[in-house]
């Protein structure tokens, strides 16, 4: 069978999700994820866009050499020499690094981004792509636009990056503008030109018009043999294609695509979660193979079927995804051993005993306010606890009140500090918008909301609230998290990991692609 490559770019691209801001210990621990998944390349950042970023793909290459002495480590250039030389600097502790460097070649991008000629764009990417190769034995081009660039310009300049020295050919949709049998035709046209002795041709779609996972299936049929991907699909604007759609697409179809990856499926799941907790982009309840409702079946005529024979209406089990189809029968009168036997279950087996013993408290003072704990209430309690950051800050009393007929609602918090315990009081529209103005009381530094999110864990009165908040603080942007029965407590404790992050020094700093351009 014909081995597909899977190029994850999660950590680059996908972090060029507006509002995602990632600091180096959640990237290097997405990344130790994306090992035990089995990419075969992680894209882990654009070292010349800040220092952060820079010193979070020199951690990644340092800690995948503990996990997989087979992964590929690249950071991104534009064609130029001091981005190339800066992302060369980055990756050189990986056993297997790589400079994925780029430059536009659509018109519109040559003339209005650019300002340069076609003549001008060849010989910058001739040079790039030399530099890096002096640098690095692997080499990846790619011409951002080419769903918009004349085929004949991309076959020139592919030809030349090819005798420069570049090892993957890179054909992005940037712009997610192509239908898939247009993007099947380009990638099939390019391989059929361009000298391919040696040389992987990639795909990297985009999702504007919804095609970003057929456009790069498409791709695998015309011939390419690496797929440029992110976990839930998340990316810049509508975002890119999706990890485990590509995946699952391939393996439940291998009637057709007669192809294979070396994708560890049963680690999709647990990897889609903590991107989206790290992230703070919530999953949507229908997103295929990872969504709540994947493997939800609420028809009658649905339920009698799956009943009767679960491939009536699954095309695949649940379980070859990482997930549990059934409850979890534990509850609060479960013992140690119970809920040590279902985190291995879940495929928690790296946890140390006091984490172990941390989250078996946590799990019993559920159990007392719920009646049923469920797998994906596990999978959060583990979530939370193995994010989190040493706490400076300590929740150490929240009191609200709230009603109709006039009554301003209000709260009181009481936080443990470094200068001791502080409480403050205030009014707001709610008891979250009351709990926020008493923090902002107690806060040293200016924090301003620029989002909250708020998700049910499972289903019922009882579920768990998980709140995601994204705070501004004089220029850094830091992403909390929380969860808890109480959806005010869950906002309070979002609030302070927000603090302890930055106590931590785990702020990140954005840089804007303006900014960005003039590096």
């Amino acid at each position: 069978m014909p081995y597909i490559k899977i190029f994850d770019t999660t950590l680059r691209d996908g972090e060029q999700s507006p509002g995602v801001a990632l600091n180096t210990k959640e990237k290097v621990e997405i990344a130790r994820q994306l090992a035990r998944l089995g990419v075969d390349v992680i894209e882990a950042g654009f070292p010349i866009a800040s220092p952060g970023d820079f010193e979070a793909v020199r951690a990644i290459a340092s800690a995948i050499d503990q996990e997989s002495d087979k992964m590929v480590v690249a950071g991104l250039a534009r064609a130029n020499q001091a981005d190339i030389e800066r992302a060369a600097a980055a990756v050189e502790k990986a056993k297997n690094p790589r400079i994925h460097t780029f430059i536009a070649t659509s018109p519109i991008h040559m003339a209005k981004k650019l300002r340069l000629t076609p003549d001008a764009v060849l010989e910058r990417a001739i040079q790039a792509v030399k530099l890096a190769k002096s640098l690095v034995a692997d080499v990846e081009f790619s011409a951002e636009d080419a769903g918009r660039s004349d085929p004949e310009f991309l076959i020139r300049i592919f030809t030349e990056a090819v005798k420069a020295g570049a090892t993957t050919i890179n054909i992005p949709d940037t712009v997610g503008y192509l239908m898939p049998w247009e993007y099947g035709e380009l990638v099939r046209t390019i391989i059929a030109q361009v000298p391919n002795q040696g040389v992987t041709f990639s795909t990297h779609c985009h999702d504007d018009l919804g095609c970003a996972v057929i456009n790069s299936l498409a791709g695998v049929q015309a011939g390419a043999t690496q797929v440029e991907c992110t976990i839930n699909g998340i990316g810049e604007r509508a975002g890119n294609a999706s990890l485990e759609e590509v995946v699952m697409a391939i393996h439940t179809r291998r009637d057709f695509w007669e192809h294979q990856t070396g994708i560890n499926t049963r680690e999709l799941y647990r990897t889609s979660r903590l991107v989206a907790s790290l992230t703070g982009m919530v999953v949507p309840p229908n997103k295929a193979i990872v969504g709540d409702n994947a493997f939800a079946h609420e028809s009658g005529i649905h339920q009698d079927g799956v009943i009767k024979a679960i491939e009536t209406y699954e095309i695949m089990s649940a379980e070859l995804v990482g997930r549990k189809a059934g409850e979890l029968v534990l509850g609060k009168h479960s013992g140690r051993n119970a809920f040590k036997q279902r985190l291995k279950e879940l495929g928690y087996e790296g946890l140390s005993d006091e984490q172990v013993n941390t989250l078996f408290k946590q799990f019993k003072d559920l159990a007392d306010l719920k009646q049923t704990i469920t797998n994906d209430d596990i999978r959060a309690l583990v979530d939370a606890e193995t994010t989190k950051v040493a706490e400076t800050y300590r929740l150490a009393h929240l009191q609200f009140q709230s009603g109709t007929g006039g009554m301003a609602p209000q709260a009181l918090v009481r936080l443990e500090t470094p200068e001791g315990v502080v409480e403050a009081t205030a009014t707001g529209s709610g008891p979250v918008d009351a709990s926020y103005k008493a923090l902002r009381i107690l806060t040293p530094l200016p924090l301003v909301l620029e989002s909250y999110d708020l998700r049910a864990i499972g289903s019922g009165t009882d579920a768990l609230g998980e709140v995601s908040i994204r705070v501004r603080s004089d220029g850094q942007v830091i992403h909390g998290r929380a969860i808890s029965t109480d959806v005010v407590h869950a906002s309070v404790l979002a609030y302070v990991d927000v603090l302890n992050k930055l106590a931590a020094g785990l702020g990140r700093v954005r840089v804007s692609p303006q900014e960005a351009a003039t590096l």
